[in-house]
C-alpha cells in the first residue's frame, strides 16, 4: 500500500478532525490508529559534506524521541532547495535551515515558525577566502583586489555562502558578482567544497561560513597558510530550526512550543555537533526580517 505523505495529511487537515487525520495517516502506513501518530521527520540543509550528516544527526534524533515521546527521524536532503521543498510539502515538517532557506520555507507555509537558533546565529558572518598565490592580503575593508578573479560561492541558496556575500559585493562595489568577476563565478554546493576548490587553486577566491572554515582549520583539514582569510563581512542572522504548523495538528496543540523548549534545554554539545552548535536559544520569525528584505531585493525569495 502506498504510504500517505505528511503533505497529503496537511491537505486533509483543513477538513478533518485531528483524530480522523491521524487514523488515515496510520492506515496509510499499514498501522492501526491506536498505534499513534507517524514519526516526526526532520531534515537539514546539506551545508557540509552530506555523507557524514546521517551519523551526526542520529544522537539528536534519539534524544528528541525520548524527550518528546514520539519517534523522531532524520531525513537527508539532496540539496538546499530539496530541504525547503520537503518542508513545504510536509514530508519533513521540522528543518534546520539557513537564514535564506528559512525565510523561503516560512514564506511558502502560512503559520510556519522559526523556533530555535544557535547562540552564535544572531551574529553570523562570512569569510572571503583566497589562495595564497593570489597574494591578496587580509583587509578590514572590502577587498577590491578580488575583481576579475575566479570566484566561487557555496550553494545558490546559502545565506553565508551566497546571499549575504552577494549583497555585500553589490553594496560595496555597485556591481553584481557576475560583473565584478567578469562572469567567472561558480557555485560549489557547500562550504566544505568551496574551501577545497580554493585550496586546490581551481578558484582564486570564495565565500564561506566562518564556522565551517574555523572548524576545518581547528581540525587540521585546511592549511591557513594556503587558504587565507582576506575579509570578514559585517554580521547578520543565519541558521534556525523552523517548524511546520502541521506539527500541532499531528502531535497535539502546543507541541511546537514543547519542541522549542526541548531544543533550547539541550546542554550536551555532542547532541548538536551536526549543526554544529554548542547551545540553542529561542528564535522568532521577526529576527530574520532583514534577511527576507535582502532576499527580496536580490530576487531570491522563491
Amino acid at each position: 500500500m502506498r504510504m500517505m505523505t505528511f503533505g497529503r495529511a496537511r491537505t486533509l487537515w483543513s477538513r478533518l478532525s485531528r483524530a480522523a487525520t491521524l487514523a488515515i495517516i496510520a492506515a496509510g502506513c499499514g498501522q492501526a490508529a491506536s498505534d499513534g501518530p507517524p514519526p516526526l521527520r526532520f531534515s537539514a540543509i546539506p551545508d557540509q559534506n552530506s555523507t557524514e550528516l546521517q551519523e551526526k544527526f542520529q544522537p539528536l534524533a534519539s534524544h528528541l524521541t525520548t524527550a518528546l515521546g514520539v519517534v523522531v527521524e532524520y531525513v537527508p536532503a539532496r540539496d538546499y532547495q530539496a530541504a525547503v521543498e520537503m518542508f513545504k510539502n510536509g514530508d519533513a515538517p521540522l528543518a534546520w535551515l539557513g537564514g535564506l532557506t528559512g525565510v523561503q520555507a516560512r514564506a511558502a507555509v502560512t503559520g510556519a515558525r522559526a523556533i530555535a537558533q544557535g547562540q552564535t546565529d544572531p551574529r553570523f558572518y562570512s569569510y572571503f577566502i583566497a589562495h595564497r598565490d593570489t597574494g591578496l592580503p587580509r583587509s578590514s575593508d572590502f577587498p577590491f583586489g578580488i575583481e576579475g578573479r575566479r570566484f566561487t560561492f557555496g550553494s545558490r541558496s546559502s545565506t553565508s555562502g551566497r546571499l549575504m556575500p552577494e549583497f555585500f559585493i553589490r553594496e560595496r562595489t555597485g556591481r553584481s558578482a557576475e560583473e565584478l568577476f567578469d562572469g567567472l563565478v561558480g557555485f560549489s554546493g557547500s562550504h566544505d567544497r568551496t574551501i577545497e576548490l580554493v585550496a586546490s587553486g581551481q578558484y582564486d577566491v570564495g565565500a564561506v561560513s566562518y564556522q565551517v572554515f574555523d572548524q576545518r582549520v581547528a581540525e587540521g583539514t585546511v592549511a591557513p597558510d594556503v587558504v587565507r582569510i582576506i575579509w570578514q563581512t559585517p554580521i547578520y542572522p543565519d541558521y534556525n530550526w523552523t517548524a511546520h504548523p502541521i506539527l500541532d495538528g499531528l502531535f497535539g496543540e502546543g507541541f511546537i512550543d514543547r519542541l522549542q523548549q526541548v531544543l533550547v534545554a539541550i546542554d550536551d554539545p555532542t547532541l548538536l555537533s551536526a549543526l554544529p552548535r554548542r547551545r540553542l536559544v529561542a528564535a522568532s520569525n521577526d529576527e530574520f526580517e532583514n534577511i527576507r528584505v535582502v532576499a527580496e531585493t536580490l530576487d531570491m525569495l522563491r
